[in-house]
């Protein structure tokens, strides 16, 4: 379920670039922090956070008044020849295409020596924006590396949108350089737009919240969850946290580094889960060696959907030990 493209790949077919689509291993997004670009201190502080991904931001996190700066302390990080780094991952959040900061902050971005691996991209309601987007990125990006692409859906026009969005990000991944890996869900500006009021039980967004999965997982994407903005809450954190890996998130967005703790063990396989997994897929392998199908494994009936369970268990278990 994870699509990432090949790294320094790039064909060229007469004046047309094709930049083939790969299956590669699965990179765990189980934490997502933002850190305001504007913030010198908190840029250079967020190397050293046992997150996953990284967003140096330019949007929410950034006052108007404040872009030019976000822009310029982000393009410095990126020519800091201690960045980039492997761990953690890190990226970019830009304005939205409609805000017509878009523009100013992939210049930014793009124009030197290092560009991020990947880059965020909010408020996304039409495909219109997504060609925007990607021949904006494409115009200005004069490298071969493929960039990752993690795409936000924050309104209703959005998310009754969102497979048509996602199918034109994939198609757009090859002929650019962009590749869509995965999903996030903007649940404040969801709430604002259709004019819901946010409650602790989150019963409001549930819709929405599982509609992003399915699609998510319908185009084989990582499908990463809300924020939990009360950050002295670490209860309802954990609580959310589990209640969005039982429903197929990969990981969630956090704001504060006390958060990141409770999120990655709520998105990570436990002790216990991995064992009864690794037993499970070796009972299976035995059975089909003796030519049998469905099977009684611990008081349960075994066959094929339970077996792709207990290996996306193992996937991400495995992922997240060699992400250390």
């Amino acid at each position: 379920m994870f699509v990432i493209s090949s790294s320094n790949l790039l064909r060229v077919y007469g004046n047309v670039k094709l930049y083939p689509r790969y299956l590669s291993k699965f990179i765990p997004r189980r934490t997502l922090l933002y850190v305001p670009g504007c913030d010198e201190r908190k840029l250079r502080k967020a190397r050293k956070l046992n997150v996953d991904l990284v967003a140096f931001d330019c949007e929410d996190g950034v006052a108007l008044n404040q872009k030019d700066t976000a822009r310029q302390r982000i393009r410095e990080m990126l020519d800091c020849r201690s960045w980039p780094c492997s761990r953690p991952e890190w990226g970019v959040r830009v304005n939205a295409v409609s805000s017509e900061l878009c523009y100013m902050d992939l210049e930014a971005i793009l124009s030197g020596i290092n560009c991020p691996p990947c880059i965020l991209l909010p408020k996304v309601n039409t495909i219109n924006e997504m060609h925007w987007f990607a021949d904006t990125v494409s115009n200005l990006y004069s490298h071969t590396s493929p960039i990752n692409l993690i795409v936000y859906s924050e309104t209703a026009v959005s998310m009754m949108n969102l497979p048509k969005i996602v199918n034109a990000g994939i198609e757009i991944g090859k002929h650019s350089p962009l590749n869509l890996v995965a999903l996030v869900m903007g649940s404040d500006d969801y709430v604002a737009d259709i004019g819901a009021t946010r409650t602790k039980s989150c019963s409001e967004i549930i819709y929405a919240r599982q509609r992003l999965v399915m699609v998510a997982k319908a185009f084989e994407l990582q499908a990463i969850d809300m924020v939990h903005i009360d950050i002295q809450d670490l209860d309802g954190l954990k609580k959310t946290s589990e209640e969005g890996a039982a429903w197929g998130f990969t990981g969630r967005q956090i704001i504060h580094p006390s958060q990141v703790t409770i999120v990655q063990a709520a998105y990570s396989p436990s002790v216990d889960k991995i064992k009864w997994a690794t037993e499970l897929i070796d009972a299976f392998r035995s059975h089909q060696e003796l030519g049998k199908g469905s099977f009684v494994f611990q008081n349960q009936m075994i066959d094929m959907p339970t077996l792709k369970q207990a290996e996306n268990i193992i996937t991400l278990a495995d992922a997240t030990v060699n992400h250390k």
